[in-house]
């Protein structure tokens, strides 16, 4: 007895073995050829043996779940938090579509009632332990150091007409003007890593919402007075009253036309080149106006389109008297007798003078360049919104119940954090590589599952991957 190659009563079986003998025996006689139709055979035989069911889309575990693990997700043990928060970075879709996607390319089977008792439980048991570990990890990712914050809002809408406590209409900034809507306000640090939210009802005036998050917010993690940066949009006497009451500085985007005549005066008497900027000193005060010949040219372009789409509709008798107010490129409507719809030249070659000027209010005593550096930084919130309602899909929402539409929201907010560490750890390695090129290509991962014939061990093999995708799970294996 040489060698024993295995033992079986199955037929099927029994040949593959009578082949592998044969190629055995040749290989001890030293005449292996690594060519033989025994061995087409036997590979023939194996691959036709092999089912759907067997293959499993690794490619987003092996990615976003180690992110999920990293990041301290993983002390949530309920394996439908991980399936929901990897689905919704992978595959983005409706939850019902998820249990589909779920079943056919993770081999996991799940209802949509325990998806559903799920958000419940995540809403009322879980919710506060994860954003904590989001925020943990954002404080973390910026060495401690949360000295300043960004905030803005924006809406979701959701694909029913009802309208209830929380899902109201209102200005929509998705243009989805006849559905119901909620308020989502984002609280972000530097680089756009994420410190919380809040949502808000449908019909509420976003001005309203700054003081609420940043209190309720500063107040659970214990945030040390930041600098809070705000767009124009949250700029109101009340909001400025109340910030400088509780002790905070900040930095709000400033309406320079809406400006006392004082200031206006003294802007438009400046002649400012690019680049420079002017401050004007009211006690604690200050606004600071800047100048950028690229604004400029973007904001005289924006004013002719404008300009020329109100000429089109005038010359195609669309606007009537209702059409005339400041929503706009609008403000440049007036009426001629009681009948006739014209443009207001004289406004419009006044607005000429504000282009390229952009204005800041605060009450820091950061050196003015700071403070302009500082509100640029508010595209990250909008990219921010721009990832979460594009590439994860936060919207439009298909929950009713509040407690639904906050467990929705609270896997998004979790998933945006992956998907900023993702961001942070490809430009750390210079890999040419957007997050949602990244989540594209995981879907291409495969990974085999087979049974090894004599052990009967299960084996799960990893099946080889292009260029990309290999590059893409070394520089995950690597930070995380």
């Amino acid at each position: 007895m040489v060698e024993t190659i295995g033992s079986s009563v199955d037929e099927q079986e029994l040949s593959k073995l009578m082949l592998k003998g044969e190629q055995r025996i040749r290989e001890l006689k030293g005449q292996f050829t690594m060519f033989t139709p025994e061995k087409d055979n036997i590979i023939e035989s194996f691959v036709s043996e092999l089912s759907n069911g067997q293959i499993r889309t690794i490619g987003p575990e092996l990615v976003f779940g180690r992110i999920f693990d990293h990041i301290g997700y993983g002390i949530i043990e309920d394996p439908l938090f991980r399936h929901l928060v990897v689905s919704r970075l992978a595959f983005p879709l409706s939850k019902l579509k998820t249990v589909e996607y779920l079943y056919r390319y993770q081999g996991v089977s799940v209802s949509i009632d325990s998806i559903y008792r799920f958000l419940d439980k995540l809403n009322n048991q879980l919710k506060e332990t994860i954003e904590k570990i989001g925020f943990e990890h954002s404080k973390r990712v910026l060495k401690g150091e949360i000295n300043i914050v960004f905030y803005d809002m924006t809406t979701l809408y959701f694909e029913s007409s009802d309208e209830d406590d929380l899902r109201k209409s209102g200005f929509s900034k998705d243009g989805k003007h006849s559905n119901p809507q909620i308020f989502l306000g984002l609280l972000v640090g530097l680089g756009g890593y994420a410190i919380g939210y809040d949502i808000f009802e449908g019909n509420i005036y976003e001005g309203n919402t700054l003081i609420p998050v940043i209190e309720k917010i500063s107040k659970r993690f214990g945030l040390n007075k930041p600098v809070i940066v705000a767009d124009a949009g949250l700029l109101n006497k009340s909001n400025i009253t109340k910030l400088e009451e509780q002790g905070y500085q900040y930095i709000l985007g400033a309406r320079l036309k809406n400006s006392g005549r004082t200031i206006k005066e003294t802007i438009i008497g400046h002649s400012l080149k690019d680049g420079e900027y002017l401050v004007i000193q009211s006690e604690a005060i200050r606004t600071i106006i800047s100048y950028s010949d690229k604004r400029a040219k973007k904001d005289g372009i924006n004013r002719k389109r404008g300009l020329k789409r109100l000429e089109k509709q005038i010359n195609s008798g669309r606007l009537t008297k209702s059409n005339i107010n400041n929503r706009g490129y609008n403000k440049y409507l007036k009426m001629e007798g009681n009948v006739k719809i014209s443009i207001d030249r004289e406004k419009y070659d006044q607005d000429q003078k504000w282009d390229g000027l952009k204005g800041y209010v605060t009450n820091s005593t950061l050196p003015a360049k700071e403070i302009i550096a500082n509100y640029k930084n508010l595209w990250h919130i909008e990219k921010a919104f721009r990832m979460s309602k594009t590439d994860l899909r936060i919207r439009p929402v298909y929950h009713r119940l509040r407690h639904r539409i906050e467990a929705h929201i609270c896997l998004s907010f979790v998933a945006y954090t992956i998907y900023k560490e993702l961001e942070r750890v490809l430009n750390k390695e210079s890999f040419s590589l957007s997050p949602e090129k990244a989540a594209e290509i995981t879907r291409n991962i495969y990974q085999l599952e087979i049974v090894l014939p004599q052990s009967r061990a299960i084996k799960n093999i990893l099946l080889k991957m292009d260029e990309k995708q290999t590059r893409l799970i070394e520089i995950v294996n690597k930070n995380f």
